[in-house]
């Protein structure tokens, strides 16, 4: 025998949603400070720049020999890990 239909139990219960798969082209790839990186046109000549820190899509970064006082603001989108 089936049990009478109540709409508060089907009320109550959570139905699951299927969603459409979305691409994730603008994840960012993580760059603690202190890493190493390259840009996206990096000479070869060049050395990798030493990430200082990134907020908000950016990120500041250094050439060994450039001291520690002299710094460079580059998009964190034209960043890879060396």
């Amino acid at each position: 025998m089936s049990q009478p239909h109540n709409p508060k139990a089907t009320h109550n219960q959570r139905a699951l949603k299927v969603m459409p798969l979305v691409q994730f082209g603008n994840v960012l790839e993580l760059l603690p400070p202190g890493s190493f990186v390259t840009l996206d046109n990096h000479p070869r000549d060049l050395p990798p720049f030493q990430v200082l820190h990134c907020r908000g899509g950016r990120c500041w970064v250094r050439q060994q020999s450039w001291g520690q006082f002299v710094q460079w603001e580059v998009e964190h989108k034209r960043l890879k890990a060396a």
